[in-house]
């Protein structure tokens, strides 16, 4: 049986539209307006803004992370709903918040929708929710050094 290869690489404009093809499928932090994410914030949070990776399987795109330098936040998590809980996201996340502290950042905040799996996750992850408004969750990740 041949192993499945998982690579983490840095985003490329390339791949763009499999990334926005992950984020318009999801179950849970479903957005109202598909169009207010564009091509271009895509592009713009790829070097300009921040950082994106990839995960592929088998050079298949599984999910991917974007971290926002500007804010020192998480942009973007998101994973194929065939590839979730395998701990890829994990990774992805792993490497967007290494990459944020590693800029100098002493914080990285996210928010998430409250209840969803993404919102136990991020506990699950040890980040700390700073605070609830209406029905979105925010976190907090400390830098461990």
């Amino acid at each position: 049986m041949p192993q499945t290869q998982i690579v983490f690489r840095q985003a490329t404009s390339q791949d763009i539209p499999a990334m926005s093809t992950i984020r318009l499928a999801v179950r849970e932090n479903v957005l109202s307006d598909p169009s207010r994410i564009t091509q271009k914030m895509y592009e713009d949070y790829l070097e300009l803004l921040g950082r994106g990776w990839v995960a592929e399987v088998d050079g298949v795109i599984a999910g991917f992370c974007y971290a926002n330098k500007t804010d020192s936040s998480i942009w973007a998590l998101f994973m194929a709903l065939e590839y979730e809980g395998q701990g890829i996201a994990k990774h992805l996340l792993n490497i967007a918040t290494a990459w944020l502290f590693e800029q100098g950042n002493e914080f990285v905040r996210l928010s998430t929708g409250m209840g969803t799996r993404a919102d136990q996750f991020y506990v699950s992850q040890g980040w700390h929710r700073e605070r609830v408004e209406g029905n979105d969750a925010y976190y907090l990740l400390a830098s461990a050094g």
